[in-house]
């Protein structure tokens, strides 16, 4: 079992699937591990790092030559994976439903693609989620670079010049990046308060001493769609949720909006004529700019300045953070596949509820589901 992992070619891609650690990992199943020179460099992990950890090191055609499984954080071009062995696992994130395309052309080529974007949010598959770990290092980061950029201090401060007030941050959408958000806002002695449309997460902002903002009375609406995600609300919740949002954004500082649907284009939660109502020196941190904004007119890795406030998004969040966004990837990897490892077989073999959830092809086919007439 030869398990590879090529250098990332994506623009802005600063990570890796694999550390020296997940390295010994796999080595210690019984596998073979290759890794492309210089795949490390940019998340601070050095050739000698995973020579030292027993992983071959060549070039890219070396690396991923006879390999039975490749590893990615993006899922590299199909070229690339020239030399690998017929069916070879794929296990990356495709952006499937954003890139059609390249599924197409990996079921082309007879390789078995494994998104790991779509692991299925049940209790046994928590280590693997790679949303949830990628999610949770860019909240942190949606809050430190709002502070670099507000011109102001984060604490209140009593001094002998006089009080510096908190300043006020409201979160808008509490799923894991909006979490950390909260509490790291929290540690920086802001003043913060978060919205949801799924009522369940009222009692998880009151648990990290923010206050909750919801729309109240209108009944029948939870928000809750499958495997624990939001999903679109009815016409008359969202113009009661757009009426409390506007009163509310008013009177805050900093605003972290991190909404996405899964398969769809994120859902617009501040409109220009609300980003004009705020306050002059504001900032806006867009979390799901790269797909499509919540905010309107937010440009990924730009700071766009509208009627004062300042805008602004990475179209890779977690990519600013290589190093811990590696190690958590890396560990992802490694508990899915080590999860299903048959030592007699010497390979992973998937079982249907999670091998079913994250393939995408397999035999030559578009396999999924989710994508099947997409």
């Amino acid at each position: 079992m030869r398990i590879a992992v090529l250098k990332e070619t994506a623009p802005g891609e600063t990570r890796v699937a694999l550390t020296p650690e997940t390295a010994k990992k796999f080595i210690a199943l019984g596998a073979t591990v290759a890794v492309e020179s210089g795949a490390g460099v940019s998340a601070s992990i050095s050739d000698a790092a995973y020579a030292e950890a027993g992983a071959e090191v060549g070039s890219a055609v070396e690396t991923v030559k006879g390999a039975d499984i490749v590893m990615g954080v993006q899922a590299p071009d199909p070229v690339a994976l020239a030399g690998a062995n017929a069916g070879a696992w794929i296990a990356a994130t495709f952006d499937p439903f954003g890139r059609r395309d390249r599924v197409d052309a990996y079921a082309a080529e007879g390789y078995e693609a494994l998104a790991m974007e779509l692991m299925p949010r049940i209790t046994r598959a928590q280590s693997m989620d790679v949303l949830s770990s990628q999610s949770n290092l860019a909240g942190y980061k949606a809050v430190i670079a709002a502070a670099d950029v507000y011109g102001r201090a984060f604490p209140m401060m009593m001094t002998a010049a006089g009080t510096v007030q908190a300043a006020k941050v409201f979160v808008m959408g509490v799923g894991v990046a909006g979490l950390q958000a909260i509490a790291t806002a929290r540690r920086l002695g802001a003043q913060v308060s978060a919205t949801d449309v799924r009522s369940a997460t009222k009692e998880q902002i009151q648990s990290l001493g923010a206050k909750p903002v919801f729309v109240e009375n209108v009944a029948g609406i939870e928000g809750e769609g499958s495997g624990g995600y939001a999903t679109e609300m009815s016409p008359e919740y969202q113009k009661a949720q757009a009426e409390l949002v506007s009163g509310h954004i008013a009177k805050q500082d900093i605003v972290i909006t991190t909404a996405l649907i899964p398969g769809r284009a994120a859902p617009r939660l501040i409109s220009d004529a609300q980003i004009a109502t705020m306050k002059p020196g504001s900032v806006i941190f867009d979390l799901a700019v790269a797909q499509g904004g919540n905010v309107e007119g937010s440009v990924a890795d730009q700071t766009v300045e509208k009627h004062g406030v300042k805008i602004i998004g990475y179209a890779n969040t977690p990519a600013t953070l290589a190093a811990d966004a590696s190690a958590l990837y890396a560990r992802n990897l490694y508990n899915f596949l080590s999860a299903f490892w048959d030592k007699d077989q010497g390979k992973p073999v998937l079982d249907e509820e999670i091998g079913d959830a994250v393939r995408l092809t397999r035999g030559g086919q578009v396999v999924s589901e989710r994508l099947k007439g997409g």
